[in-house]
């Protein structure tokens, strides 16, 4: 018997899943001291990326992340493992571009008409990582959808690590890793095709 060969990606390999696995641990885990400055920043970072969302300026967005950024929806409600379960979305940087291309090709039937969405962030905690410019933030949201007559709402919990440029400044500050835990993500959604 052949051994299969393990599958490479240039932009995903398996450093990258084990950053992610540290940094899902580290949003699940205890979080240190409030810090209220820290907090009233990420706070800003985090309603600047849900005002760009809700007005549908997806290119700002997008340029929000990182070059080797990943937003990722686990189907398991507590984060599973992406490299043996299935995933809502697991798109690396290359794969928002395609994402973001996509949905304004106008030729996406399950956003035909597009949806209108607000969103509503709160119970905002963050700390720094590891060094000076990592940043993990965890904040709950709900979701607020509306489509072809139809109206939604979505909730679970996001988390961020955000990568702080020298001096940081809301605008200078990116978004390394976004996690969206979906409060029912383990059961059916008909469309999830907007953005988080």
């Amino acid at each position: 018997m052949t051994s299969r060969p393990t599958p490479t990606s240039a932009h995903w390999d398996l450093d990258s899943y084990e950053r992610l696995a540290r940094d899902v641990a580290s949003l699940r885990g205890s979080t240190p001291e409030p810090d209220t400055a820290l907090r009233a920043f990420a706070e800003s970072v985090l309603y600047r990326e849900a005002r760009l969302l809700d007005d549908g300026d997806l290119e700002s967005w997008l340029s929000l992340m990182t070059g080797d950024s990943l937003y990722w929806i686990p189907s398991n409600p507590t984060g599973g493992d992406p490299m043996n379960e299935v995933s809502l979305a697991f798109d690396d940087h290359r794969r928002l571009i395609d994402r973001v291309y996509w949905l304004r090709t106008g030729l996406v039937s399950a956003q035909l008409p597009p949806s209108r969405t607000r969103r509503l962030i709160s119970n905002v905690e963050a700390w720094t990582g590891p060094d000076d410019t990592t940043v993990y933030v965890r904040s709950n949201f709900l979701l607020h959808e509306f489509r072809a007559g139809r109206q939604r709402i979505l909730s679970g919990w996001y988390g961020h690590v955000l990568t702080l440029a020298p001096n940081p400044t809301v605008d200078s500050t990116l978004i390394r890793t976004k996690v969206i835990f979906l409060t029912d993500s383990d059961h059916g959604h008909d469309n999830l095709t907007i953005v988080f």
